[in-house]
């Protein structure tokens, strides 16, 4: 891979560990509004479907944002727009803490979104840079850092909940964190991004058959993870029964496998390939989730849910890191791309579990997207890497 600078200004450990702290942002702001979803669910006395159908805006305001996201980077560079997104996401936080009607958490849940989704394309653009110059696979463990913050975040949540604190105090305390961080490390982010000599820069480009493909298994993806993430709260309490003070257990499971599986992906992608990784990742979630769905007890259930975190933990990585290496088009606008297909996930994940759980039962709905989950291992063969 080309790049636009010939050595890094400072050693890459810096980058990387810069790199890293936003990365555990993004993380643990998003695992903040996630962790409160049943709190604020019963604040608004919503029903299953009326919350699926509310879910609708976060995606929405992420698919909205892809394109914009994709055309900021590759106009600007991901230094300046990461920078600049790391505010405005937390910031965004504490408006669905403030919102007192459907309405206004609706609205507030497209900002969100739509700053998730900026944060997001410009620091796994920063990724792509900071991967070539250790030239190896490290996009894993970046994306463990996230999941780590996910953990955080559940835990930061449960104790805020068992000390009484509203939604809104606990999303100052994560806007502050947050803020603080990116202050302090971000004139240490890598100042130019990776750029091939033949990538197209135009946002309006169409996709190639391997992105199009890795979008697909990532959607495969995220349909399962963003239901972890939104669902699997309402799932302990109206499935599994918990007790109040482990309602959280099972997303908490789930976030830390999924840590844990990032940060030792990258071992097992050097050791077993690219494809191998993908195909197992597909099947292990369909057996997590199928624990969860048919032992739905205490133990089983949380056993599932850390399954399925193992399941996940590196299929949106590999992706990312295969399509920011496209020899035909620019990181920041691959990336976009693969994003834009993959969110779909998100946009039809939980509202889906909404609506088939009103008709038929949670779990139901968990064991649908248990099966749409397989897809990661059905189109893995077809991927093309540079294995």
């Amino acid at each position: 891979m080309h790049i636009a600078y010939s050595l890094p200004l400072r050693p890459q450990r810096v980058y990387r560990i810069a790199l890293s702290t936003f990365f555990f942002i993004q993380g643990i702001v998003f695992a903040s509004w996630a962790s409160r979803i049943p709190d604020i669910k019963a604040k608004l006395q919503l029903s299953d479907a009326e919350l699926g159908g509310l879910l609708f805006s976060l995606p929405a305001g992420q698919l909205a944002g892809m394109a914009l996201s994709g055309y900021l980077v590759s106009r600007f560079g991901s230094r300046g727009v990461l920078m600049v997104a790391a505010l405005l996401y937390p910031s965004s936080l504490l408006l669905l803490g403030l919102a007192p009607t459907t309405v206004m958490l609706s609205a507030s849940l497209v900002i969100f979104g739509l700053c998730g989704n900026l944060i997001n394309i410009s620091a796994n653009t920063q990724a792509v840079g900071v991967e070539t110059l250790y030239r190896r696979s490290i996009m894993a463990s970046f994306h463990g850092l996230w999941s780590l913050a996910g953990f955080i975040g559940g835990v930061i949540g449960g104790w805020m909940v068992t000390r009484g604190q509203g939604p809104f105090t606990h999303f100052c305390f994560i806007f502050s964190l947050s803020i603080v961080l990116a202050v302090v490390t971000g004139s240490f982010l890598l100042p130019r991004d990776a750029a091939r000599k033949t990538g197209k820069t135009n946002i309006f480009v169409k996709p190639d058959r391997n992105i199009v493909l890795l979008g697909l298994i990532t959607f495969a993806c995220m349909i399962c993870e963003g239901t972890m993430f939104e669902w699997t709260g309402v799932y302990f309490n109206q499935v599994v029964h918990a007790p109040v003070e482990y309602s959280r257990l099972g997303f908490i499971a789930f976030m830390t496998t999924m840590a844990g599986g990032r940060f030792a992906a990258d071992y097992f992608v050097t050791r077993f390939g690219v494809k191998r990784m993908l195909r197992a990742s597909g099947l292990i979630i369909v057996t997590g989730l199928m624990t969860a769905v048919l032992l739905p007890a205490l133990l089983t259930a949380t056993t599932g849910f850390l399954i399925t975190g193992l399941g996940v933990a590196a299929v949106v990585p590999l992706s990312f890191s295969i399509a920011g290496k496209s020899k035909t088009i620019q990181p920041g606008v691959a990336l976009a791309m693969v994003s834009s297909i993959g969110f779909f996930g998100f946009l039809l994940g939980p509202p889906l579990i909404g609506f088939i759980a009103e008709a038929f039962g949670l779990r139901v709905s968990f064991a649908v997207i248990a099966v749409l989950g397989l897809g990661t291992t059905l189109l893995a063969g077809r991927v093309k890497t540079d294995e």
